[in-house]
């Protein structure tokens, strides 16, 4: 994989409007609006509420990084780069990064905003697990993305993306405390990967019923399973291009 590559699909990623917006401006406006709703009393919640908006940025970057595959399909990119030295191994593993990069301010910026103005105090091994533990957990989302670019088009992956990042996110419990809604949502939620995403930081703090080994086995058993997705389906688009 060339990092002259990489480097050149980062500044891609990052200069879209949508994911400055989507990724980092509104998990950070998000979590200052309803941290500022639970009052100054009330850090257990804040605290939860900043790894869920942790999770929203991270994995939605992952998405909308992966959905970019889409783009160049339909432009005739991925045609041209299968003429380069460039491999399809190291065309998906550079995407693979970029989507794990573009992730990074999520899980920087809302528990720095976390820290610095709400109040949110942990000690460094939660730390480490609210942020670097969140960071890794979001490698299947961003297979996800992948996929989603593998099968979409420029014009149908904007709304595939945003309507599946609310589905995710709701779902998922980063939106809505599941011990609020029926049971039957707590059921949902343990199906989708992001309810795992975020247990690993919740984990950190006990505010979860589920153990950090449970989360990462099942992340890891997504991760497998979008992995063989990607590559079959990156074969099979390649056979008939």
């Amino acid at each position: 994989m060339s990092l002259g590559y990489l480097v050149l699909e980062i500044k891609r990623a990052v200069r879209a409007g949508r994911f400055l917006i989507f990724t980092v401006a509104l998990p950070i406006l998000m979590f200052i609006f309803l941290a500022g709703v639970y009052g100054n009393n009330n850090t257990d919640q804040r605290t939860a509420l900043m790894i869920n908006m942790t999770t929203w940025g991270a994995f939605a970057a992952a998405l909308f990084a992966g959905a970019r595959v889409a783009i160049e399909r339909d432009a005739g990119w991925q045609r041209q780069l299968r003429l380069t030295p460039l491999t399809g191994g190291g065309y998906l593993g550079g995407k693979g990064v970029v989507g794990m990069i573009v992730a990074v301010p999520a899980v920087v910026l809302v528990p720095l905003i976390g820290a610095i103005g709400e109040g949110v105090h942990l000690n460094a091994g939660q730390w480490a697990q609210v942020t670097v533990g969140v960071w890794l957990a979001v490698i299947p989302m961003v297979l996800l993305g992948l996929l989603l670019g593998q099968y979409g088009t420029a014009d149908s992956m904007q709304a595939i993306t945003g309507v599946l990042m609310l589905v995710l996110a709701m779902f998922g419990g980063l939106w809505v405390p599941l011990d609020a809604l029926p049971s039957v949502f707590g059921t949902i939620a343990r199906i989708l990967p992001t309810y795992w995403m975020n247990q690993i930081g919740s984990t950190a703090i006990g505010s979860s019923r589920e153990h950090l080994s449970t989360a990462v086995l099942v992340l890891l058993g997504w991760t497998v399973v979008f992995g063989v997705l990607v590559v079959r389906r990156y074969r099979q688009d390649s056979a008939r291009r």
